[in-house]
Order: C-alpha cells, then sequence, then structure tokens
C-alpha cells in the first residue's frame, strides 16, 4: 500500500513539476491583437541546416535549368505582396533587392550561354554593377538626360540608388513597385543526384537569376534562347541568399498561422516550374531543337520522366 502511494505521488509531482516547466503563451496579446510573427529572428541563418554529401557516394548527377513563372497560382505566395512598404511580409524580389543593398554579391551573365559562372567570373562590385543588372544608378552623377532614371512609372526605371561618396547602394521605393510588377520569371540552376550513402535520389538548387521582363519579347522558336539570355539581370549562388531567405516569411495562404519562410519554401520545393534545359554534350536547350509549343511540352515531359523514372529503375528486381 504504502508502495503503491509514493508511486502515485512522484506521478503527481512529475505532472506539477512539467507543468510548471511549460509556459503558456496566449495567441493574443495583452492589446488583443494576434501574436503572429512575420520574420524570423536576426539569427536565422545560424540554423539553415546544410546536408554535407560525400565526393565519393555521389554516383550520379545531372544538371536541370526551370522557370519560375509567378503567374502560375502556386507561385503566388512568392509574387506577392508587391507593396514595397507592406510591414510585414516582403516578396521573392523585394528580399533580393534588399540583400544586394545589404551587400550580398551577384555574378554577371555569361554572353554565350544562360549557364552561371562563379569560379572564373569575379562577382559585380558596387560601382560595376549596370543598369540592365539591376537598374542601380549613381545618384551624385548627372542624369538631366536619362529618361528612364525620372520616368518611375517604365520597367526599366532605376531600382537601386548608389551614392560614390559614401560608398552606399539603397533602394529607390517609388520606382520599386513599377519594376517588381512585371517581375514575373526567376532562372534557376539545380542538380539532381544520387547518394548511395542515403539511397536516394536528391535535388538542390545551385544558383537563381531574375529574368528582366522588358528582355523576353520575343516569340520566334529561333530566338527564345537569345532573348533569354539576355533578359538574366544577374546570377546569385542560392547558398548564400539562403540566410536572407530565412529570416522572412512568405505571405500566407488562407491560413494566417501556417509561416513559411522563403528558405523552407524553396527546401520544400513548395512552388511550380518548367524545365527550360538539361547537362547534355550537345550544348543545347529545349527550343534549340523543339520548334513548336507542342514539341517543346512533350520535351519537358520526357526530361522529368527521365529523373522519376531512375530512381524508380533503381528498385526493380
Amino acid at each position: 500500500m504504502i508502495k503503491k502511494f509514493s508511486i502515485v505521488v512522484c506521478l503527481m509531482l512529475g505532472v506539477v513539476a512539467a507543468q510548471a516547466q511549460h509556459q503558456v503563451i496566449s495567441f493574443f496579446d495583452e492589446v488583443g491583437t494576434a501574436r503572429i510573427q512575420t520574420e524570423e529572428f536576426s539569427q536565422a541563418h545560424d540554423t539553415i541546416v546544410m546536408v554535407d554529401h560525400r565526393l565519393d557516394d555521389i554516383i550520379w548527377s545531372r544538371y536541370v535549368y526551370r522557370i519560375i513563372d509567378m503567374r502560375y497560382k502556386q507561385n503566388y505566395q512568392l509574387y506577392f505582396p508587391t507593396k514595397v512598404d507592406d510591414p510585414d511580409y516582403r516578396n521573392l524580389f523585394k528580399v533580393i533587392v534588399d540583400a544586394v543593398v545589404d551587400g550580398l554579391e551577384i555574378y554577371p551573365k555569361n554572353p554565350e550561354t544562360i549557364k552561371p559562372d562563379f569560379k572564373t567570373t569575379a562577382p559585380f562590385t558596387k560601382v560595376q554593377i549596370p543598369r540592365d543588372a539591376m537598374m542601380v544608378v549613381d545618384q551624385t552623377e548627372d542624369h538631366s538626360d536619362d529618361d528612364e532614371f525620372y520616368n518611375i512609372a517604365t520597367s526599366r526605371a532605376m531600382l537601386v540608388n548608389y551614392d560614390s561618396v559614401a560608398d552606399v547602394m539603397s533602394l529607390q521605393p517609388f520606382s520599386f513597385e513599377s519594376v517588381v510588377r512585371n517581375q514575373l520569371k526567376y532562372l534557376i540552376q539545380e542538380i539532381v543526384f544520387f547518394d548511395k550513402h542515403t539511397s536516394r535520389l536528391h535535388t538542390k538548387i545551385m544558383a537563381i537569376a531574375p529574368l528582366h521582363p522588358v528582355l523576353i519579347s520575343t516569340q520566334d522558336s529561333t530566338k527564345v534562347m537569345s532573348s533569354l539570355r539576355e533578359s538574366i539581370m544577374f546570377w546569385i549562388p542560392f547558398d548564400h541568399l539562403r540566410p536572407y531567405m530565412a529570416m522572412q516569411y512568405v505571405i500566407p495562404n488562407r491560413n494566417e498561422t501556417k509561416r513559411v519562410t522563403f528558405d523552407e519554401f524553396f527546401q520544400k520545393r513548395l512552388f511550380t516550374s518548367y524545365i527550360v534545359g538539361e547537362g547534355n554534350m550537345y550544348n543545347r536547350w529545349i527550343p534549340d531543337y523543339s520548334g513548336t509549343p507542342t514539341q517543346i511540352k512533350k520535351e519537358q515531359e520526357r526530361i522529368a520522366t527521365e529523373l522519376l523514372n531512375f530512381e524508380q529503375d533503381l528498385w526493380e528486381y
């Protein structure tokens, strides 16, 4: 009897201690507003998980290039909000621009191909960033003959001001909304690889590039790739951008309490995209050898099916 009583007392004390350690936080604060956090804490970039795959464990890999189109409903959370002064949320382009202003290094596009080159190409310095790359302009210079500099209603308006005297960059808010309204596409380079240590297929985004909407205007299939190449604003190593994306939640969709950071959004592949090319010995992209929309669609489906079947075929007996 005494033994049973002692057990009951110990269990009750354990429950009381557990309740004492658990701090109950109300959903509403003292003024009655909901406790919905819209930004991550400042140390969020230190919590990013980086999986270190050993070189010897990778037995197969393949580069794939995709377009993320903001006009697809699944990508709306990357496009909105378009207001520059939203107090709670930023869209993907605003996160990128703020990161560049903060000092994130961006790399120039390759004039011969759409592939990024981070090994032999040096990143832009603040002085070197051209207009087509980031719509950066030195505000200390005379721009009286530059119509686009003063016309903030166009997609070629100057987006970022650079003060060469103070060596600082700043966002020009009045032109941001006119530019971001037409910022509809991003190009990503990713690698699909099989790790024999984990015995499964992995996909990692290597780089991302915003595409300038004004320069994607051709409907001629023979000029699609040249138009795509010219429309690349700049390249960013995706791992360099992740710390900035981890500190901002995407705008919620029908559930204000379901909070996902931009980094989680991409790591969980909650976006939709379509394939424009792959690594191949011919150095060709899908529009280079597929002339009609139907042929392009079939080729995209073929590549996607091959990637899916590769992992499935590994487990056939």
